[in-house]
């Protein structure tokens, strides 16, 4: 027990140092966190860790994909559904497809285990993805569509892998068989993540208490990953759609209290397994080299091997994004007067941008070490080996050069999301200055507390016009009962209005997440007054 107390401080200090490093060097957390694990795997005299695959799957796995999901705008994504899909289904199966026929006819590995290499290496990371991403100032659509895809493409690589697998313990592979299973594990993978989501919806209108709600929330991708691996469909595919669907009903159905608290909790587990899961794949290489020592194939052979299948998976994704982006638009008129042409340079960010990370390592380690006989998994040892490499290569190489490939480019943020906020505070604001005017024609007796409330927002729409401010003087810090009140109708009026607006698809939600955090803290700070 004293050992894993200690690892388990020794791993927290190592989060914290290389998070402080990472910043310091203003370089992406989860590239220094494996880096760093890396060289501790390396020091002879720590303990061994090893990560058990299962403890990934279960207890890493859907809190890290939940909050991912959750804080995902459906908006955006509904309308990226086309490259969403090419990315995270299309470009999945046809890595793995590639990379199995490469490592049959190169390295000699029978085909079906050529197929679990492919479905385990094929998928970018959630996590890796997300954390560049939102690190750098590129236009909204290419962070959509890589969030995105990372949401998509686990579900659909570890469906393939568990086909895989099958059929390299079984010796046996239908295709027409595989493809009913995938339709129904990820259709019944869906289902069960929306019925999860509903019962989470249900209970969230019906309690109004900040803790009890942020103790649901952290137990939902739990519920939704165990009820979908027990009835046999996808726990990936339902831990996403309970988070894509709870993100969109969230704003609607929590208090401000359960708001406010429940986003730094989310953010610190966020923060906390995120370099977990990154420093124990580094911390893996002792374990990834303990098993090729007992192979026979040259250290030579296994470096030109390892550099085969890494350039291959980068330019599989390249060769995949360009033409996937345009041919659609160049047969279907109709989609490219829809959706026009993208500029090359943001085609080409999405191509490079395909690191590889934790469930890639988790599902190699998962296999099984030997088959139903007793004989060794065939080239189970040197999977592991080419994992570990297309992990770190990828990462590194990539996630290193992205800044500087989009500064090269000349990519910038489009500015999208500050006219959509602009636009979406400026008529918040007037709908609550408006309320405001009602309530003062039909209650002239408040005219007092009402004025004050009014001469806010109409600060707050200077403000947001462009507007220099009014000096107010010294502004109040105790509220009447009547302004506090009125101040908090007029909230009430805002928060409604941008719900209205995401609605309506005007704003997306994370537009509507950073009004609506001002709304709930403004809201915090009348009723710490009362």
């Amino acid at each position: 027990m004293t050992g894993v107390v200690e690892i388990f401080v020794g791993l927290l200090l190592a989060v914290a140092v290389l998070a402080l490093l990472a910043r310091r060097l203003n370089i992406p957390y989860p590239i220094l966190f494996v880096i760093g694990g890396l060289l501790l795997g390396l020091i002879p005299e720590l303990p061994k860790v090893r990560l058990d695959p299962e403890l990934v799957f279960l207890f890493l796995l859907p809190p890290l994909l939940f909050p991912a999901a959750l804080f995902t705008s459906w908006r955006d994504f509904r309308l990226n559904l086309r490259p969403i899909s090419l990315l995270g289904i299309g470009l999945v199966l046809f890595t793995t497809v590639a990379v199995a026929l490469l490592a049959h006819y190169f390295m000699g590995l029978p085909l079906a285990a050529g197929f679990v290499l492919g479905a385990i290496i094929s998928p970018p990371d959630a996590i890796a993805a997300t954390q560049i991403a939102d690190r750098l100032r590129i236009p909204r659509r290419i962070v959509t569509i890589l969030e995105g895809e990372s949401l998509v493409n686990d579900a659909t690589a570890l469906v393939a892998y568990r086909f895989a697998v099958a059929a390299v313990l079984s010796g046996t592979f239908s295709l027409a068989h595989a493809g009913g299973q995938f339709a129904i594990v990820g259709i019944g993978g869906t289902l069960i993540g929306l019925a999860v989501g509903l019962l989470a919806e249900q209970f969230h209108k019906r309690v109004e208490d900040a803790p009890i709600e942020i103790t649901v929330s952290l137990l939902t991708p739990f519920v939704a990953y165990l009820s979908a691996e027990r009835l046999g469909v996808s726990g990936v595919l339902a831990v996403v759609t309970a988070g894509l669907y709870l993100g969109g009903r969230m704003p609607e159905i929590l208090s401000f209290q359960t708001r406010l608290r429940g986003g730094p909790v989310w953010e610190m587990v966020e923060f906390l397994l995120t370099g977990f899961v990154f420093i124990l794949i580094g911390l893996q290489l002792p374990e990834v080299l303990r098993g090729l020592s007992r192979n026979a194939i040259s250290n030579q052979r296994l470096v030109w091997y390892a550099l085969v299948v890494t350039v291959a998976v980068i330019l599989i994704r390249i060769l995949w994004v360009f033409p996937a982006t345009y041919l659609p638009r160049l047969i279907f008129k109709k989609l490219c007067r829809r959706d026009p042409h993208p500029p090359w340079q943001h085609v080409t960010i999405v191509a490079w941008t395909g690191m590889r990370g934790v469930v890639s390592l988790a599902a190699a380690l998962a296999l099984p070490p030997t088959m139903r006989d007793g004989k060794p998994f065939p080239g189970r040892d040197l999977i592991l080996f080419l994992t570990f490499i297309v992990i770190l290569v990828t990462l590194v190489v990539q996630g290193l050069s992205l800044p500087l490939l989009i500064r090269r480019l000349g990519v910038k943020d489009d500015g999208s999301m500050e006219k959509e906020e602009r636009e979406a505070r400026l008529k918040a604001n007037q709908a609550a200055l408006a309320r405001l005017n009602e309530i003062a024609e039909r209650e002239p007796a408040k005219a007092d507390a009402l004025q004050r409330v009014r001469i806010e927002y109409e600060d707050h729409i200077r403000q947001v016009e462009g507007a220099e401010p009014e000096s107010a003087g010294t502004p109040l810090r105790l509220f009447s009962s009547e302004y506090e009140r009125l101040s908090h109708t007029a909230l009430q009026m805002e928060r409604r209005t941008i719900i209205k607006l995401r609605n309506q698809d005007v704003i997306n939600d994370e537009v509507l997440r950073r009004i609506q955090r001002d709304i709930d803290l403004a809201e915090a700070r009348l009723r710490h007054h009362q």
